[in-house]
């Protein structure tokens, strides 16, 4: 068995197709126009076609869960937090930066799903080693093995 995407019910499938596109930058491989397939393997399909396909009324369908989300990864983290400001999202929260040192910010889609973005820990152990943190350090702090860190250290 193959796991192919996961798939978030929609209520307007063409605003839904400009967040993904228009803020995270998304490219559509293939639209069907009731399901729309993102190139990162996910896929959006509109309320309507799903509740026939589950024989479910649309009042089953609840939105703001707050259990599951999308999750992204920036290498520029703070031009896209800058840049988000611009479309008017709700947030979930600003950004925050974890014990490991990873920045995120967490807001939600057009139907209330939950979308985060962080920085990848590539940049994060960029960012500790040009802030002056040794080898050491960084792992100590990110709990990632020493190899990986020195892997991303080395593609600088």
């Amino acid at each position: 068995m193959k796991f192919i995407c996961p798939l978030l019910v929609v209520d307007d499938i063409d605003a839904s197709k400009k967040f993904y596109t228009g803020i995270l930058g998304q490219e559509i491989g293939m639209d069907l126009g009731e399901n729309v397939t993102f190139a990162e393997s996910f896929a959006i399909q509109s309320k309507s076609s799903w509740t026939g396909f589950i024989d479910k009324p649309a009042s089953d369908i609840r939105y703001q869960g707050n259990d599951a989300e999308l999750y992204f990864e920036e290498e520029e983290f703070d031009a896209f937090v800058e840049r988000l400001k611009t479309f008017g999202v709700k947030y979930v929260h600003q950004v925050k930066e974890y014990a490991w040192g990873q920045r995120v910010v967490r807001f939600y889609d057009p139907d209330m799903h939950i979308v985060e973005v962080g920085e990848s820990m590539m940049t994060v152990c960029r960012r500790f080693h040009a802030e002056g943190m040794t080898v050491e350090e960084i792992v100590k702090r990110t709990m990632f093995p020493q190899e990986v860190v020195e892997m991303f250290l080395e593609e600088e």
